[in-house]
């Protein structure tokens, strides 16, 4: 399946409608929860603006506390700062990635996801320019930035559907290995919202 940017349009919640919590996993998560997610939290999800777009991914550096060595969208908790939710994913995206904000174009929302770790996530989806300064990952952060073509997610052969016992209870999850890379936990789950608000899944 092939897919330009302008299929994924239809599929994003509206800039004038960010999404609020609960997460759409909040039903899977009410057992390990103590409460609501203390603290709110964005990723940009950066889509390449070329014929065929691609999807911009970290690998965390190894030596973090938490989610070391993890694929994740580039981003992180709300500051007391930003202007928005919109202006978090940006802000960290820069920080992160060194992607400047003028090559980036905010154009909508995935649904918010809750993490076990106690944030509430809100994905913004945004163009990038394919004319755009290159990758400088942060060393205290990230490791690599990779891209993987959209239609790799698109096509059902490379999703892959497993169960792990967590806290004593079996949970279903996904996760997507493309270039060495293993894409899993929440990355993979918010790829997935896209893809079941594009109509894939």
């Amino acid at each position: 399946m092939r897919a330009g940017i302008d299929a994924v349009l239809p599929a994003l919640r509206p800039l004038s409608e960010p999404p609020r919590p609960p997460g759409w996993n909040h039903a899977q998560l009410r057992d390990l929860l103590d409460g609501p997610p203390e603290r709110e939290a964005a990723v940009l999800v950066p889509l390449i603006d070329e014929r065929e777009p691609r999807l911009v991914l970290t690998e965390r550096t190894a030596h973090l506390r938490q989610h070391a060595g993890q694929v994740a969208f580039p981003g992180g908790g709300v500051e007391a700062h930003d202007a928005d939710i919109i202006a978090t994913a940006l802000r960290e995206t820069e920080e992160e990635i060194g992607l400047p904000g003028h090559a980036v174009t905010p154009i909508g929302f995935l649904d918010c996801f809750e993490t076990i770790s106690g944030f509430v996530v809100t994905p913004v989806v945004a163009r990038v320019a394919a004319e755009r300064p290159p990758w400088r990952p942060d060393p205290s952060e990230v490791d690599t930035v990779f891209e993987v073509p959209l239609d790799f997610f698109l096509d059902p052969a490379n999703l892959r559907r497993y169960t792990m016992n967590y806290r004593g209870r079996e949970r279903a999850m996904v996760e997507f290995h493309f270039d060495g890379h293993r894409i899993w936990g929440a990355t993979a789950a918010m790829i997935t919202n896209l893809l079941k608000r594009m109509g894939c899944l």
